[in-house]
């Protein structure tokens, strides 16, 4: 997967467009035909811009811009009173289009004026070969040109500017087509069935049918219009927590834009805490060893200090890899001669949740391999997961599948509509649960890195090349519970060298490891290299990083200095280092550590440093 900034052909200047050659020759008929002296031959008159609103002065009209990157702004402008402004982000190249009818076998010049960084302009679907022209860098407005001749069957072509992945804002302006107009068509229909899937305190997600002939949509919000987009979805983020707003959508295409469907209302969620209840802002989670020892000793619940915001009991394990029915034990007394009691287990756990704590069965974890292969195996989870929360009055679960619990069959390509039975009767046994809880209900996931961000370089390909099928296979389930899911705090540990949004391998370990896979979460990122399939950024309260306690707990221990340089770049923008984050997120919601017990065994150094830090 190649995302360097160059172009997909080498930049040439094109032959004069047409309207300057007709002139040129209406000027030499004139010289042979004796024009008398002192007479002025006849000017050609000008080509009709076949763009509409190339000069940008309605706002975006005609114009749909991916990821909501495109704005109209007022300056600078090269003439008129505003021109176009779109800011590319790590995942998104920052693409505005305009579909145009066109004739076929007809020669057409497509020209434009940028600033800016990396800019493009271009047309694709010509029938013959797509053109584009390009600059690194235009510190003043740039002409860009190009032309090109549709093929015998072509009646429209895709006319864009873009500019590159995680670069800064370009602007355009003066945008033009001439050549002969084609038929635009008749104005498609009114879009119907639109309606709000769901929503978080910060945004809603749109839903509506597919309109015959249209190519584009633009959706409204409170009468303005907040986005364009070429599918039949779209999420508006950036909301007001507790506020109700009001959406509309219309289609377009080459004709002009159809009348506006029946609105439909939304209320955000109140921001405190979003889905699972109220997290401070800034929360530590741990994992505490409840059904087993290691080299780090047993930790009592009642025992764990008050630093730890949520608690991870690890873990519930299943009968058998395929039964989907899932049973928790406290640690036998053979092997934790000080562990507790049920009763006074049971008496912890309402302890803590009484003091503002989360108690979760987390589920899973290195020996615990859960593969849900059928509905009876989900109705199993769902059952057994249920009465464990039950039994010991718990807030919730978290999601730790390692190994080959989650795998993706090698044809399922789309995150966005998974297939492979594990995942699907996962996400259908989680939702249940959420369902039957409520809001309250507190969901957390705890993948490794293969599981996710290795899915920038893997998922969606369709082939997988020699990879495992485990590289991105949580994104499905991610994707589908992003609404319900209280946190995802990523395994920063355990794997090798990790490809981050700059294309660089990051090593386990460092800050810069973390501030690499950390940045992906926050600022999405596209899947196998097509933006098409862009993997949405997680809110920064859904986002804690995971560690290693100590140099036992696992491979990629990390120093408490880095530990802090991490936080102070993606919370303050400060100590970065050579990686250069897409944001600066305050609100990031914490960390995560691999494990209570190890940390104890560390001299509390983990969660000290993170007081330190937080307090």
């Amino acid at each position: 997967m190649d995302r360097s900034p160059r172009p997909t052909r080498p930049r040439s200047r094109p032959a004069a467009p047409l309207a300057a050659l007709i002139a040129a020759l209406a000027l030499l008929a004139g010289v042979l035909s004796g024009t008398a002296a002192g007479a002025t031959a006849p000017e050609a008159a000008a080509e009709p811009n076949l763009l509409r609103n190339g000069g940008i002065e309605a706002g975006l009209d005609g114009w749909n811009c991916s990821a909501g990157s495109g704005s109209a702004v007022s300056s600078p402008v090269r003439s008129g009173t505003s021109a176009l402004r779109v800011q590319p982000a790590g995942g998104d190249r920052g693409e505005c289009t305009q579909t145009v009818s066109v004739r076929p076998d007809s020669r057409y010049a497509l020209s434009g004026w940028v600033q800016g960084s990396y800019a493009y302009l271009g047309a694709r679907g010509t029938g013959t070969a797509d053109v584009s022209d390009w600059t690194a860098s235009a510190a003043g407005w740039t002409e860009l040109s190009t032309s090109f001749t549709t093929g015998p069957d072509t009646t429209s072509v895709t006319v864009y500017v873009h500019g590159w992945y995680g670069q800064p804002a370009y602007h355009a302006d003066d945008l033009t087509l001439t050549g002969p107009g084609g038929d635009p068509g008749t104005v498609p229909a009114a879009p119907a069935g639109l309606s709000a899937d769901s929503a978080t305190a910060t945004s809603v997600s749109l839903s509506w049918s597919a309109v015959s002939g249209a190519t584009g949509y633009t959706v409204y919000r409170d009468g303005t219009r907040a986005t364009s987009v070429t599918g039949t979805s779209a999420t508006l983020t950036g909301l007001t927590p507790a506020t109700t707003y009001r959406f509309e959508v219309t289609a377009t295409n080459a004709a002009g834009e159809s009348p506006k469907s029946a609105a439909v209302s939304a209320t955000t969620r109140d921001g405190g805490g979003g889905p699972g209840g109220t997290l401070p802002p800034h929360a530590l989670v741990g994992y505490l060893h409840a059904s087993f020892a290691n080299g780090s000793g047993y930790t009592r619940l009642a025992d764990v200090p008050d630093s730890w915001d949520v608690v991870n009991l690890a873990f519930g394990e299943p009968t058998s890899a395929t039964s989907g029915d899932i049973r928790f034990r406290l640690c036998p007394r053979a092997e934790c001669p000080n562990v507790e009691s049920e009763a006074e287990f049971k008496a912890a756990i309402a302890a803590k949740r009484a003091a503002g704590k989360k108690v979760l069965l987390s589920i899973g974890g290195q020996n615990g391999q859960v593969q849900l292969t059928s509905t009876a195996a989900r109705d199993a989870f769902v059952r057994s997961v249920g009465g464990i929360v039950d039994e010991y009055g718990l807030d919730g679960v978290d999601i730790d599948f390692e190994g080959h619990s989650l795998s993706l069959n090698t044809d399922d390509t789309d995150f966005r509509n998974p297939t492979t039975p594990v995942i699907v009767n996962l996400i259908s046994a989680l939702k249940s649960l959420k369902a039957r809880y409520g809001e309250s209900f507190v969901l957390t996931m705890a993948p490794e890195t293969f599981f996710v961000q290795m899915g920038y370089q893997f998922y969606g390909t369709g082939r997988w090349g020699g990879q495992d099928p485990r590289c991105g296979a949580y994104l499905p389930v991610i994707h589908a519970l992003r609404d319900s899911l209280t946190l995802l705090h990523v395994q920063d540990y355990n794997s090798g060298p990790i490809m981050g949004l700059d294309d660089q391998y990051h090593t386990m370990g460092s800050a810069d490891f973390h501030i690499a896979m950390t940045d992906m979460l926050l600022t999405g990122f596209p899947v196998a290299g097509d933006a098409e399939r862009f993997f949405p950024a997680l809110r920064p309260d859904q986002v804690a990083i995971g560690m290693p306690a100590s140099t036992q707990a696992g491979n990629g221990y990390t120093p408490p200095g880095e530990v802090t340089r991490t936080l102070d770049c993606l919370t303050k923008g400060t100590g970065c280092g050579s990686y250069r984050t897409h944001g600066t997120w305050p609100d990031m919601r914490g960390l995560m550590t691999w494990s209570i017990n190890w940390d104890r065994f560390n001299d509390w150094e983990f969660s000290r440093n993170f007081d330190a830090y937080w307090p």
